[in-house]
């Protein structure tokens, strides 16, 4: 993976609040996790972003050496990896993530 990849995906991150690589889109997720990841941020109110990562061969292989993350969906807040699917139901269902948005300054939609 090139150097310019790593820089493209830290802009991306860096340039929104919430942003979810993701595989397909909001509308039309193209695997079961990445649906589960935006049903959660929907349930939650929060505006966020997403990455297809299904149309770019560098960002898919590029995110998971960026976050040292093997899978997608990837969830960034503030610039910052919260976790995949897994990670994003168990933080939902404890209450963390809505006090994560909450600590963050994000505001529901």
């Amino acid at each position: 993976m090139t150097d310019q990849t790593q820089e493209r995906i830290a802009g991306l991150v860096n340039g929104a609040d919430v942003l979810l690589f993701m595989k397909g889109s909001p509308l039309f997720p193209q695997c079961g996790f990445s649906s589960r990841a935006i049903a959660i941020l929907q349930h939650l109110n929060v505006e966020f972003d997403s990455v297809d990562v299904l149309q770019d061969q560098e960002v898919r292989q590029g995110i998971k050496a960026y976050s040292d993350w093997p899978t997608i969906p990837q969830l960034y807040v503030k610039g910052e990896f919260v976790g995949g699917s897994d990670i994003m139901m168990e933080m939902y269902e404890s209450g963390e993530l809505a006090q994560l948005f909450a600590d963050q300054g994000v505001t529901p939609a």
